[in-house]
């Protein structure tokens, strides 16, 4: 690439970011954006309580269930109830409540208001090197992302990121985003490969939950990568190495 056709590459992208976060929302650039339903929509949870029930009984139907790593297809009644009163709980304490601070669950819903989406992100002490180790500076961490499987493909799941990268840079002021995904999730570590986010080191001696096809809810030994992106750069991000 010559300087001249660089430095086009490079305005060009910062127009296309400048777009992107006008308005206070995202602008989709991928083509999946073109297959979403008519009226989909992100907001922020705000804390209220209605709505994180609502988001917690959906992420046990869209994460939870058919887990990757060989969670159960169908969830027994007592593994369903437990994962629903965990998750709920999770997410009150994250997200809801005056002294939550800089945290926030944004939730992707249809007109009728059924949530097809969910992606949390908080500030909170990022550890090196493994999550057992000495945290570091506080940074956003996104977490809890998942998609309806009846959703997935269209755009939503960048959607969903893009807002929470929205959050941390226009209304927190952060330049870095963090977050940890499974290394045996393929699909889910090049989606965010594809937007940007680059690997930074890797617990081989994690551990997570797993509903088994026997009913049992087992913790099991996995592979936690943690990934990184900077939001100063923008679209440009997607082709620097740093």
């Amino acid at each position: 690439m010559t300087l001249s056709s660089f430095f086009v590459l490079f305005f060009t992208l910062l127009v296309l970011d400048h777009a992107r976060y006008a308005n206070g929302f995202s602008m989709q650039l991928g083509i999946g954006a073109l297959f979403q339903p008519q009226g989909l929509f992100t907001k922020s949870a705000y804390g209220d309580a209605n709505l994180l029930l609502k988001a917690s009984d959906f992420f046990v139907d869209s994460f939870w269930v058919g887990k990757v790593g060989g969670g159960a297809d169908v969830l027994t009644s007592k593994q369903r109830s437990s994962l629903s009163k965990t998750q709920f709980n999770e997410f009150r304490g994250r997200y809801a409540g005056v002294s939550r601070g800089q945290s926030e669950l944004i939730v992707c819903q249809l007109p009728s208001g059924e949530v097809v989406g969910c992606a949390g992100i908080e500030a909170t002490p990022i550890p090196d090197g493994s999550l057992k180790a000495k945290t570091g500076p506080r940074y956003p961490l996104m977490s809890n992302l998942a998609v309806s499987r009846q959703y997935r493909r269209k755009g939503i799941a960048e959607k969903l990121v893009k807002e929470a990268e929205r959050l941390a840079r226009k209304e927190w002021g952060y330049n870095l985003v963090f977050l940890y995904v499974e290394q045996r999730n393929v699909p889910a570590v090049r989606l965010y490969q594809k937007l940007g986010y680059r690997k930074i080191w890797v617990d081989e001696d994690a551990t997570t939950l797993l509903p088994k096809p026997n009913g049992r809810l087992s913790n099991e030994p996995t592979k936690i990568v943690c990934m990184t992106k900077r939001l100063d750069l923008g679209l440009l991000g997607r082709f620097l190495p740093f």
